[in-house]
């Protein structure tokens, strides 16, 4: 079976979160499903916060942190490959903004800048989440200074970030295998 070099392909940077049922074995278990996909290879995973729920729903906090992968994958090919991940996981989308046994976002892909129906990158609403840039800036790396800047800029001025709590080390059996890539 064929699977990625750390060279091949497109780096993006994707967000997980959940707050239903056994929140951090079911982002261990969508690491390992997006890395066992032979289109991708998972190089870097943040720290797990905990977090404040955004939205009117009355929910449980999250957990959420973020990977910076390797894909082959087109844009779509890869949310496709998200969703499915999700629905595997029993990920229900009753309540818009409710709570969930995981979500995954795609927020950016090197070089890449779409917007279509179904997809916008890079995401429109990234620079706006602390439970998103506080993982993203554990992880994106100084290959790309124009988009950790931006990311150390929009954290300087977010209201929020104290709604994010650092919540443990990832734990992924591969990830410090995957940290050095």
């Amino acid at each position: 079976m064929f699977k990625l070099s750390p060279s091949d392909g497109s780096e993006a940077y994707i967000a997980l979160g959940a707050n239903l049922g056994d929140r951090e074995a079911t982002l261990m278990q969508a690491i390992s499903l997006l890395h066992d996909h032979q289109e991708i290879t998972v190089l870097r995973c943040s720290k797990l916060y905990e977090t404040d729920p955004v939205g009117p729903v009355d929910q449980p906090n999250f957990v959420n942190m973020a990977l910076a992968l390797r894909t082959t994958l087109a844009p779509e090919a890869l949310l496709q490959v998200m969703l499915q991940i999700e629905h595997v996981l029993g990920r229900e989308r009753t309540i818009r903004w409710g709570p969930r046994t995981v979500d995954l976002d795609l927020l950016w892909i090197k070089g890449k800048q779409m917007d279509t129906d179904h997809l916008t990158l890079p995401h429109p609403r990234m620079m706006e989440r602390a439970f998103v840039l506080v993982p993203m800036n554990d992880i994106v790396n100084e290959e790309d200074p124009e988009l950790k800047e931006q990311i150390e800029s929009a954290l300087n001025v977010l209201d929020g970030k104290d709604g994010v709590r650092f919540w443990k080390t990832c734990s992924w059996p591969s990830a410090s295998a995957h940290s050095a890539n």
